[in-house]
């Protein structure tokens, strides 16, 4: 428990598992309490809030929001300021993919849609309802994708370009909202190894010879990154596009 969060409180969009979940309990080790949002596993999201209230004595609230709906992302912000006081960190975690994607010219409009509605315009909007709040000092930190900067095979075409999206964002919002000493940065993993892309999964051996460390990252470690850039440390990162890949964008 380092503590460096003390008196902080963070909202991490889709953290009923995997990354989103890494990431609500590591900055509850470092003191934040936590609001963790999710859109239908309510048992899996209920059972990583008290997990991480009961590992790290922090405050913690599960809420159902998709990022695809303007309005209940907007009310996920307003419920976590009224249930904590305040919000100080804004993780825009939430996100869809499939490894199995089709080749675009096969791909349905609905999946086109959704992908872009909850990677690019979910975390616009969060952000949007976020900064109304966030004092000097706050933090907003999303979570990107190696395939945003290098497109690694076919499939890809439309989520990588949601990621690709993330960098402009994270640089516009920089500039926004500087002026109010509020940071803007983006985590870009690579592999991870989570219940959507498990490493011993069909594409797991390809995806680490992708890397020259030739593995998965484990959630922790992305989780290590977002703790840096929410920390008092990187008061003067911002903009800053971090790659937790692997080396597999080199």
């Amino acid at each position: 428990m380092s503590g460096k969060l003390n008196g902080k409180v963070a909202l991490v969009t889709g953290a009923s598992r995997g990354i989103g979940a890494a990431v609500a309990r590591r900055l509850a080790e470092d003191g934040a309490d936590i609001a963790l949002t999710y859109r239908s596993n309510r048992e899996a999201a209920h059972f990583t809030a008290d997990s991480v209230a009961k590992e790290t004595g922090r405050r913690t609230l599960a809420i159902r929001a998709d990022a695809a709906d303007a309005e209940a992302i907007t009310s996920a912000v307003e419920q976590t300021v009224r249930e904590f006081g305040r919000l100080d960190i804004l993780v825009n975690n939430a996100g869809v993919s499939d490894m199995t994607l089709p080749n675009i010219v096969d791909m349905p409009v609905e999946t086109i849609d959704r992908m872009l509605d909850v990677n690019i315009r979910g975390a616009i909007l969060t952000a949007r309802a976020a900064a109304r709040h966030l004092p000097s000092g706050g933090r907003i930190i999303t979570i990107g994708s190696c395939l945003g900067e290098r497109v690694t095979g076919p499939g890809f075409a439309v989520y990588a370009a949601s990621k690709a999206a993330i960098t402009g964002l994270t640089k516009g919002l920089a500039r926004d909202l500087g002026p109010r000493g509020i940071t803007v940065n983006e985590v870009a993993p690579g592999p991870t190894d989570t219940d959507m892309n498990p490493q011993d999964g069909p594409a797991g051996e390809l995806q680490k010879g992708l890397s020259p460390l030739n593995r998965f990252a484990a959630p922790a470690e992305i989780a290590a990154a977002v703790s840096y850039l929410a920390s008092p440390e990187a008061a003067f990162t911002t903009a800053a596009r971090i790659g937790v890949d692997g080396g597999g964008t080199a």
